[in-house]
């Protein structure tokens, strides 16, 4: 018999957190100051192809507040359409462990501090958790839960070089062994329409996934946004990007073949309106998670599927 969770097929965020928490938690997105191997010159210094100068941390108050304040004004942000009192801190622009451990001890800390923050969620690389800031972790996972999240986007080391992603996949593994080891919980990025993998290529990263330990996942559409290196390529070299019947399917297949209990975070991405440059179609996120919906059940993708 299939298991159904929160009316929806596939075990979604908002079904995890009101069963764990017995109530929706607003995200608020924070920026620590950090940098990247990948921009300031130890890997690169461009970033990742598809990565805006905020680091993915666009929609992050901005850094020159303290982490208090920043998460006071994404409380008042939040209000206009939340009105519980119960926050995940969301460290997301550029790199967050990638800074010294007591550095990341006084902003984490101060996170965590905060009594109306419920879990501490941080962005970085596989290749930036050094010994001592996996220890940080496990010390601060006692006091509140601690999920980290880990871009990898692909496991095809061509479509990686191409995106100058900057490690390879051993890095990943052991960064998943370590965090484990430290009773953190791991979510994966992962970014569907990279140029030129098939439908095929991207299913065996997810199937590569359900044999990894992890907790979770995060759906991303490729967004090409303005003054990336991206975008400039694509200028140059325009390639095929899904429209969204299309889309829908590629992630259909995907969560089908998802690991029951991995947790579902994303299921595309909204990047900054003012930025993006294709697909323009994924610019009114709620429209498009109400056609998604809708496309689920009409094509019931699940159906004889014992999930």
């Amino acid at each position: 018999m299939a298991v159904y969770w929160d009316e929806k097929r596939y075990h979604s965020l908002n079904y995890h957190l009101r069963k764990t928490y017995g109530e929706k938690l607003y995200k608020i997105s924070l920026d620590g100051g950090m940098t990247c191997p990948n921009r300031d010159g130890t890997l690169g210094t461009r970033g990742c192809i598809f990565c805006s100068k905020g680091g993915s941390g666009d929609f992050a108050a901005s850094k020159t507040l303290s982490i208090t304040e920043q998460i006071e004004t994404g409380k008042q942000q939040a209000a206009r359409k939340y009105t519980g009192n119960s926050y995940i801190a969301y460290f997301q622009a550029y790199t967050n462990t990638y800074a010294p451990a007591a550095y990341l001890r006084q902003i984490f800390t101060e996170a965590i501090q905060n009594p109306n923050i419920r879990i501490l969620s941080i962005a970085t690389r596989p290749d930036c958790l050094s010994p001592d800031v996996i220890s940080l972790l496990k010390e601060l996972a006692a006091l509140k839960p601690i999920w980290v999240e880990l871009g990898l986007q692909t496991i095809h080391e061509d479509t990686a070089r191409f995106i100058r992603r900057g490690y390879d996949l051993p890095v990943f593994e052991r960064a998943i062994h370590d965090l484990r080891n430290a009773g953190i919980t791991v979510i994966v990025h992962t970014i569907l329409g990279l140029p030129g993998e098939s439908r095929k290529q991207m299913l065996q990263t997810v199937n590569y996934l359900n044999t990894q330990d992890i907790q979770g996942i995060k759906f991303q559409l490729l967004h090409i946004l303005k003054d990336t290196d991206l975008a400039d390529y694509y200028e140059r070299h325009p390639f095929p990007l899904p429209d969204m019947e299309t889309y829908f399917s590629i992630l259909a297949e995907q969560l089908t073949h998802l690991r029951p209990d991995i947790v579902v975070h994303r299921l595309t991405g909204d990047g900054p309106k003012q930025l993006l440059i294709a697909p323009l179609w994924t610019g009114n996120k709620r429209q498009v998670l109400n056609q998604m919906q809708a496309y689920f059940k009409r094509h019931d993708i699940w159906q004889g599927k014992d999930l």
